[in-house]
């Protein structure tokens, strides 16, 4: 697969010549399990409107169509890991591990496109106790989003399918803004 335009030309600008800082990022990991935490990472999945293929949730409670795909921003998690806390791409049971996108505009109504997928976020996920191993203390409220807003991960819906693969560009097409401390966590984890 050839790398990203943003790869490519050392830029990070669209092609109407604006700036894209923020705006444009890289799948660095697809994260899948069978149930639980860690998700394990695979060089590509198939993303449906259930989630990707390959994954399976541990809980009948967690997922479903406004919750299909878990993700999580890789600049986030290696803050976190600075602070000490065994926390990587996976262990908090996210789908797709993004980097450079800036994660204060990934809040819910934003539509990302990823190849041919195209996500809308839903919501700022709310921790659960089977991510704790991601953290010292094994307290998750580490990525709570009204403890630490900008720091969460989200749920998205699939609003279309196809192939993902790792190092491919993902993009913000529509919304994101920097709202994140106004909008509150719901729904539980589906790691």
């Amino acid at each position: 697969m050839s790398r990203p335009p943003a790869e490519r030309s050392g830029s990070r600008q669209g092609a109407s010549g604006e700036q894209a800082w923020g705006r444009q990022g890289i799948v660095r990991s697809i994260n899948v399990s069978r149930g639980g935490v860690p998700k394990r990472p695979v060089a590509a999945a198939s993303i449906h409107r259930a989630g990707l293929q390959g994954d399976g949730h541990d809980d009948p409670r967690h997922g479903g169509p406004e919750a299909a795909v878990s993700l999580f921003s890789l600049e986030v998690i290696t803050r976190i890991a600075a602070e000490g806390h065994p926390i990587g791409p996976g262990t908090t049971g996210e789908n797709l591990t993004v980097e450079g996108l800036d994660w204060s505009l990934v809040v819910p109504g934003t539509r990302l496109r990823v190849g041919e997928v195209v996500l809308e976020i839903t919501r700022f996920t709310a921790p659960c106790r089977t991510i704790r191993g991601s953290f010292l203390d094994r307290d998750p409220s580490r990525v709570h989003q009204e403890q630490h807003p900008g720091e969460s991960r989200v749920y998205a819906r699939v609003l279309a399918e196809g192939a993902v693969t790792a190092g491919e560009a993902i993009e913000i097409v529509d919304g994101g803004g920097a709202r994140h401390g106004n909008l509150t966590s719901m729904g539980g984890d589906h790691a």
